[in-house]
């Protein structure tokens, strides 16, 4: 079969406590299908850091930051996606509680781009908690724990495991990332 995905560039924020079957899966599964695969995250100053899954302890190397990330290069993405597990909430870490992290700021930014596809699964909504307004009136589902907070956010609760909203896409919990990785490739190669 032909790739679907090719010339296609996804990223996926990281940090520990990742759920692991998820973030292996995108790993092989999005290459697969020709798309370059990026994994960004916060690096502190440093050249990489490696970080580790929730569930296997299974170590992950990260080396490309969002932080400064220029608009020419936020442009050049295809889709962002936030997994499943606590990457979001260690993604929400700021060291003045009246500001929003510099992961908040990265999606608002990714948010205002229409031609990228948003990819959000499971808990990955702790993300948006700053920035309600990127999800208000919005059609979405999440992991049933955070059902109120999708309430309180203004967003409309759709109560199925993958929903797609235009250029939103969102899934119920890591243990659907095949169907949500599945509706990315289709909505990126134009099926959807």
């Amino acid at each position: 079969m032909k790739p679907k995905l090719v010339g296609k560039k996804i990223g996926i924020l990281m940090e520990s406590d990742f759920y692991d079957p998820e973030i292996w899966y995108y790993k092989s599964r999005f290459p697969e299908e020709g798309a370059s695969v990026h994994f960004l995250s916060k690096l502190w100053g440093q050249p990489g850091l490696t970080f580790n899954g929730h569930e296997f302890h299974t170590p992950f190397y990260v080396n490309e930051a969002f932080t400064d990330m220029d608009d020419e290069t936020l442009k050049s993405f295809d889709a962002i996606i936030i997994p499943a597990g606590f990457v979001s909430d260690r993604l929400r870490y700021t060291p003045d509680v009246t500001q929003p992290s510099d992961a908040v700021q990265f999606i608002k930014r990714v948010f205002a781009e229409e031609s990228i596809v948003k990819g959000v699964i499971c808990h990955g909504l702790w993300l948006l908690a700053w920035a309600p307004e990127l999800v208000r009136g919005r059609k979405l589902t999440t992991h049933n724990n955070l059902y109120a907070d999708a309430i309180n956010m203004g967003a409309e609760y759709v109560n199925e495991d993958v929903v797609v909203d235009g250029d939103l896409i969102t899934g119920r919990t890591g243990g659907h990332h095949a169907q949500f990785a599945r509706a990315i490739i289709e909505k990126l190669s134009g099926e959807a």
